[in-house]
């Protein structure tokens, strides 16, 4: 059986979703760097999340985001769908676009955290032997210097979405927030915390391709490849997925935050077995999403800080 999923409002995530087989269908043309910005940039706003962070890789998407309303799932399944559909158009493919492994999200739970998977997601292109610099990247991504102070726009692709439909508006932005837990007034440290990670993991990446006697494809070279091609480098299979991450260094942040998860576990599992049992008075624990949006449970107001 799965983990029950725990969905607080305001909270920040790191969300991976992952190609079919490792195709590379995401190659990091225009057309699909279009159609990456327009349909985040819509459900963004349709759902309320705010955008810290991206990389589209051509086997994968990482996002950071923080779910304001607490609405996570429904932004996935509808962004996720449109994308998905949108490429099939786009690639003429056949069958699914996305791996049939669940979505990978993490919950960022500390400003290092979110510091190091920023970085992460910029630096992923560099970490993959493509490009040098990850601001050297050609599919869709965020430069550090704007978040917090940038936007991203496109025009709504051709394909798939329909022009007369005004929930498709021919134009859409996407405003690059700095994660609510950082002020204003921390803004810029924020942003150099950042390159600096970014600039420690793309150091960390050219001596892995220096040590392994490996050149970096380069831009044009990742923008010309076949989105039919799998990915051929190893990746190991059934990696284990955190739920959660507090940064290096942050043993008693990983102690409360791992307690918090348990706590959270134990609760809504005596709270299922009381549901299964006919008892319909039972109260899940705060954040509970399944229960509450498919059964109606009770829900309890308090959150915890899992």
């Amino acid at each position: 059986m799965s983990q029950p999923r725990h969905v607080v409002p305001g909270t920040t995530y790191l969300i991976t979703r992952r190609v079919l087989r490792r195709h590379l269908l995401l190659r990091p043309d225009a057309a699909v760097t279009q159609v990456l910005l327009y349909t985040l940039a819509i459900s963004a706003r349709r759902y309320g999340l705010q955008v810290h962070a991206l990389c589209a890789m051509s086997t994968h998407l990482h996002l950071v985001v923080t779910d304001v309303e607490g609405v996570l799932p429904r932004f996935l399944q509808f962004f996720h769908r449109i994308v998905a559909l949108s490429i099939k158009v786009l690639r003429k493919w056949e069958g699914p676009v996305w791996d049939h492994e669940a979505t990978s999200v993490v919950r960022l739970l500390t400003r290092e955290a979110m510091v190091e998977k920023i970085a992460y997601v910029m630096a992923n292109p560099v970490a993959a032997g493509l490009v040098r610099h990850a601001r050297e990247w050609p599919g869709a991504q965020v430069d550090v210097s704007a978040i917090g102070r940038g936007a991203l726009g496109a025009k709504r692709p051709g394909g798939y979405l329909d022009p007369e439909n005004p929930q498709w508006p021919e134009e859409a932005a996407l405003p690059i927030h700095l994660p609510p837990s950082i002020g204003q007034d921390e803004a810029e440290g924020f942003r150099r915390a950042v390159a600096a990670e970014l600039e420690r993991q793309e150091a960390l990446a050219h001596r892995e391709v220096q040590r392994r006697g490996l050149r970096f494809l380069g831009a044009e070279r990742a923008r010309m490849v076949s989105p039919y091609e799998r990915a051929t480098s190893f990746e190991a299979l059934r990696a284990r997925n955190p739920t959660f991450a507090v940064g290096r260094e942050q043993g008693r942040a990983w102690r409360g935050a791992a307690a918090a998860v348990r706590a959270f576990r134990a609760s809504y599992r005596a709270a299922l077995e009381r549901w299964c049992a006919g008892v319909r008075s039972a109260v899940f624990p705060g954040g509970t999403w399944w229960m509450r949006m498919f059964h109606g449970a009770d829900v309890s107001d308090a959150r915890m800080a899992v």
